[in-house]
């Protein structure tokens, strides 16, 4: 019964921004935390951002740092991406995830995440 949703994806120019919505029904209790992923064609998944529901910890994969935040509306098991100064190499299918509670390995591990969204597109162009 657990559905992840993202939205707000799209195309934008070069130095543009977005944001991005996921919204987590289902859930009997607050998901423990929450993560943006990201995909490029051909590559791995990998971890974005994730904020936790107990204490409001964030974590950002390095490259973007300054330029994205994530934020979370706990009630409604929602979490947000905003995307500044976006760049072509941030093309990707962006996936949302939760977890209802920690396995002990990092927070970009993808195995960690129960419930995932299908998708949302993001397309930078020059």
């Amino acid at each position: 019964q657990v559905e992840v949703v993202e939205s707000g994806g799209g195309s934008v120019q070069d130095g543009g921004s977005l944001r991005l919505s996921c919204a987590a029904s289902g859930f009997t209790r607050s998901p423990y935390s929450m993560a943006w992923f990201r995909q490029f064609p051909g590559k791995e998944r990998e971890g974005v951002a994730t904020i936790y529901f107990i204490g409001s910890y964030t974590y950002y994969v390095d490259s973007v740092k300054g330029r994205f935040t994530i934020s979370r509306e706990v009630p409604k098991n929602t979490i947000y991406l905003q995307m500044n100064s976006l760049k072509p190499d941030a093309s990707a299918m962006y996936y949302c995830a939760a977890k209802t509670s920690t396995f002990g390995a990092p927070w970009w591990t993808s195995s960690e995440y129960d419930h995932w969204g299908r998708g949302t597109q993001v397309a930078v162009s020059s």
